[in-house]
């Protein structure tokens, strides 16, 4: 659908300029690198209005270059944005490989910047080298510091000064960080966009590749369009201090909202183990706190069943069972031990009359031999030895005593048989009665165990019973606490929405700052582009949004980048006017790359030009880096300020390949 005329043409740029002012509140003067002290390398003197730093692509130039290896890439244009940055505050001012790269070329390489604050000139001298010192001096000179001379102080003087003078502590203190003295940093993360980011969002400002140690590496987006709102004069103390709020009121919602649902998880738990332990179906149980009477009825119920004596079931005394059983076990226990000893004994006695029954045919030999001696020394028989005489013996045995040990050994052979006997007989009696005592002894060993397991089978009946019913009075504890819980959060979050409503409150009344800069956006864009284009800023809940309207709205690559390169042009000339807290001072590192028509680039120039013409001086300052040839009436003094060159190494900023 075409769109429908303007009866009444958009007002184009007109800019006011901030009263009583004749130069940039912010600007830099030079920026001086040093081979080592006292050895000058590179001075690039900068001015108020239009700096141009261009390295010359070949195609680009009126007289092509004799050197094959001449390039547009590779000068050092970013380099010198990234110094500037350096010298201004950031940590470091390329990566680690490129830093150690530097620093052995110049191991006691310096990097100076000379800027003025309101008027006043301060001399900013830090390290490219190996060496730490870094100083800041009001009212200095870079020619005259002298680094063996004096002490470091660092850089915290001049980012004092720089939020003091130029941000003001009230805005300082609405910027999001979590140091002190960072405003500053995040602004010029701002004004300095790194080249690497490639102009594909507004609020793009460092990438992590350049590893410049700048605060807004670590920033949500939401905090860069905070510290951007706060910046432009667009959120005001009050408001930050709700949005504040807000996020404090939301991280308690949410930590109340998690522990609703861990409640709820117990809840759902419990009363499905509830539900199953005691015979019901979910479909018979009414939701939520509905559930607990019926619930606690029916546990009671089941409570009430354990305690009824089942006349079926005989649950004796359980100490008298326990002295049966103890008797049974002592039975056994001496019948046992009986028939142990019994059967101990018999092979005893086996082998003693064995013994005795072996001892008689020696005891009647000797009797026969008592009663026909014959010498015991030299076998001569007794009858011949007394009468002939034995010179060797006259001991002879006695008869009557033989006699005597014979009929012992008969006497204790018949005793020992009749015991033998008698213990055989013993055996199978006692292990009939161990047999017995056994049985007996498991008999009353299994009543006694029935009736343990019984009575204990009853009391963990009724301890399930009753933990029923106290995880009945436990559900409804915790159901009462998810009722309380949710209606915390409920608060809670009505609290965030009137918080919120404070703050749409406040976006309302900081309208006219989002309105007057989407004024002259309007205006740069239509300046740039034609004036058939029409441009707007927008702020809503979902953050920051640009458009550009050419015969429909256009989002391509080049209009993208287009659209912020605008942006911030815009946020400079409410600088200008005095409308805006950061200063009128921008960087732009080869905005061409980021896909710019060379139509539209040659305009930028051109508008920044013009805007040297808005008071006596020019009361901003514009660096930009460019390998695309500017307009032919600027590549020449005073807004070209340095051509540096890929190729021979000596064009380079360092002058030397590294």
């Amino acid at each position: 659908m075409p769109r429908q005329l303007d009866l009444v043409p958009p007002p184009g740029l007109n800019l006011q300029p901030e009263a009583g002012r004749n130069e940039p509140r912010f600007w830099v003067r030079r920026l001086v690198i040093w081979r080592k002290p006292g050895e000058l390398l590179r001075e690039i003197t900068l001015r108020p209005g239009l700096n141009i730093i261009w390295s010359p692509d070949p195609a680009d130039q009126t007289k092509a270059r004799q050197d094959g290896d001449a390039m547009g890439h590779g000068g050092g244009k970013s380099m010198f944005c990234r110094l500037i940055r350096y010298c201004l505050g950031e940590d470091h001012f390329a990566t680690d490989e490129q830093r150690n790269r530097v620093a052995l070329a110049f191991p006691d390489g310096l990097v100076g910047a000379e800027v003025m604050i309101d008027g006043i000139r301060w001399a900013i001298l830090r390290p490219i080298g190996t060496g730490r010192k870094h100083f800041a001096i009001c009212e200095g000179n870079l020619d005259d510091i002298k680094v063996d001379e004096l002490t470091a102080n660092g850089t915290t003087s001049f980012l004092q000064a720089m939020e003091n003078s130029i941000l003001s502590p009230d805005v300082a203190a609405l910027v999001p960080g979590d140091r002190s003295l960072q405003a500053w940093l995040v602004a010029l993360a701002w004004l300095s966009r790194d080249q690497d980011c490639r102009f594909d969002n507004v609020l793009d400002w460092r990438s992590p590749e350049s590893d410049s140690g700048s605060p807004v590496r670590s920033f949500s987006t939401t905090k860069v369009l905070d510290a951007l709102r706060a910046l432009i004069g667009a959120i005001d103390p009050e408001e930050h201090k709700v949005r504040a709020e807000i996020s404090e009121l939301e991280a308690g919602h949410q930590k109340v909202l998690q522990e609703v649902a861990h409640r709820r998880w117990e809840v759902t738990r419990l009363r499905s183990r509830l539900i199953g332990d005691l015979g019901l179906r979910e479909d018979q149980v009414p939701p939520d706190r509905l559930a607990i009477e019926q619930l606690r009825q029916a546990a009671k119920a089941q409570l009430a069943r354990t305690v009824v004596v089942d006349s079926r079931t005989e649950i004796a005394d359980i100490e008298t069972l326990r002295v049966a059983d103890d008797e049974a076990q002592h039975r056994l226990d001496a019948a046992g031990k009986l028939v142990a000893e019994v059967e101990a004994r018999i092979p005893e006695i086996e082998r003693l009359v064995s013994r005795i029954k072996g001892e008689m045919p020696a005891t009647a030999f000797a009797i026969h031999s008592s009663e026909n001696p014959v010498c015991p020394i030299c076998e001569v028989p007794i009858d011949r030895a007394l009468a002939e005489g034995c010179k060797l013996s006259h001991k002879l045995p006695d008869p009557d005593q033989l006699k005597a040990r014979r009929e012992l050994l008969e006497n204790d052979f018949k005793r020992e048989s009749l015991r033998l006997e008698e213990h055989r007989n013993q055996l199978p009696n006692g292990n009939a009665e161990l047999a017995s005592a056994r049985q007996a002894a498991e008999v009353a060993r299994n009543r006694l165990r029935s009736a343990e397991k019984a009575r204990d089978a009853k009391a963990d009946a009724w301890y399930q019973a009753r933990r029923r019913i106290d995880d009945t009075d436990r559900l409804d504890q915790l159901l009462l606490a998810v009722e309380q819980t949710q209606l915390s959060a409920d608060e809670l979050f009505a609290r965030i929405e009137k918080k919120r409503k404070q703050v749409g409150a406040h976006r309302d009344a900081q309208a006219e700052v989002f309105g007057r800069l989407s004024q002259t956006f309007d205006a740069i864009v239509r300046v740039l582009v034609g004036q058939s284009a029409r441009g707007t800023v927008t702020l809503d809940g979902k953050g920051l949004h640009l458009t550009v309207d050419m015969g429909g709205e256009r989002s391509t690559t080049a209009i993208e980048s287009l659209k912020i390169v605008a942006f911030d042009l815009a946020v400079m000339c409410m600088s200008i006017e005095g409308k805006a807290h950061v200063p009128a001072f921008l960087i732009h590192d080869s905005p061409r790359e980021a896909d710019l028509g060379l139509s539209i680039y040659h305009e930028l120039f051109e508008f920044v030009h013009g805007l040297e013409e808005v008071g006596r001086q020019p009361l901003f300052q514009y660096i930009i880096t460019t390998t695309t040839r500017p307009p032919d009436n600027l590549t020449k003094e005073p807004w070209l300020r340095e051509a540096l060159h890929g190729a021979p190494a000596e064009e380079r900023l360092l002058k030397q390949d590294l």
